[in-house]
């Protein structure tokens, strides 16, 4: 096991990938309204900004903004991964899952990646809004209905 530490950056512009557990699960999707629900309670504890936001069947990547003086992205992924997973099945389990009471559902680790300038921001902003094309969902973006570029288009979800 790596003793990776997380940079802790106060009010940082940080990338994320998460995925579930079982890789080609359409589970997101499916219950994207308990994604959102997960999401909005998160939020109203510990608010953060999102810059950009893509549900994909089985993953998920965002672009989040910090508040000043705030690097606690962890609590945040720990409270929405919880929320999320309540009430639901629980997937298969190891041993290492029971002694941490998780559910089996998310991965445990996650990616992030420190947006360093405006052209690292835009390009992982593309990257969210065009990952359902990437993997031949849809045509188009702005066809994918899990996606903040849909913000910017109308009012959306997000």
């Amino acid at each position: 096991m790596s003793n990776y530490l997380r940079p802790r950056i106060p009010g940082a512009t940080v990338f994320f990938t998460v995925a579930l557990a079982a890789r080609g699960s359409d589970l997101l999707v499916h219950e994207v309204g308990r994604l959102r629900e997960a999401l909005a309670a998160t939020r109203a504890e510990r608010w953060f900004g999102i810059d950009a936001w893509v549900v994909m069947p089985d993953h998920l990547h965002c672009v989040w903004t910090l508040p000043e003086g705030d690097a606690d992205y962890s609590v945040r992924w720990r409270l929405i991964k919880s929320r999320f997973s309540r009430d639901l099945p629980k997937g298969r389990l190891r041993a290492s899952h029971e002694a941490r009471q998780e559910r089996g559902i998310w991965q445990r680790r996650y990616w992030e990646h420190h947006i360093r300038d405006e052209a690292d921001f835009a390009a992982h902003v593309r990257y969210c809004h065009m990952n359902p094309v990437k993997h031949g969902f849809v045509e188009r973006s702005e066809d994918w209905p899990y996606s903040s570029i849909h913000r910017e288009i109308s009012a959306g979800r997000w």
